[in-house]
């Protein structure tokens, strides 16, 4: 079991979705975040004072997965996220030690589904 992040531009949320969907993965979790990267951020004039904002809207999506469908997620993602420009995401892909469903009280694979 593996549990995959994105951290993805916030207007490409709902093309990572339908890519997500046409490859069979329909549970996730998603989040507004804030981050900096490459990108670096930019000036922002406020109130007459320029303003360094380093700091961007970013959306996080977190997906628990079974073994055979980290491939086809990461695929997925990568399909509906990439522009080609700097600030497209990251994908981590991270070892998960247990899932428990709580409503069945299910365990492992099976509370993934």
């Amino acid at each position: 079991m593996k549990i995959v992040t994105a951290i993805i531009q916030p207007d490409k949320l709902t093309d990572v979705k339908d890519a997500l969907f046409a490859a069979g993965i329909k549970k996730m979790t998603v989040s507004s975040v804030q981050g900096c990267g490459q990108q670096g951020g930019y000036d922002e004039t406020y109130r007459g004072t320029i303003v360094h904002i380093n700091l961007l809207k970013k959306t996080k999506i977190e997906i628990a997965v079974n073994a055979d469908f980290v491939e086809p997620t990461i695929d997925a993602i990568i399909k509906g996220a990439r522009t080609g420009s700097i600030g497209d995401g990251k994908i981590f892909i991270r070892e998960l030690d247990e899932c428990v469903r709580i409503r069945t009280g299910e365990r492992g694979h099976d509370a993934i589904g």
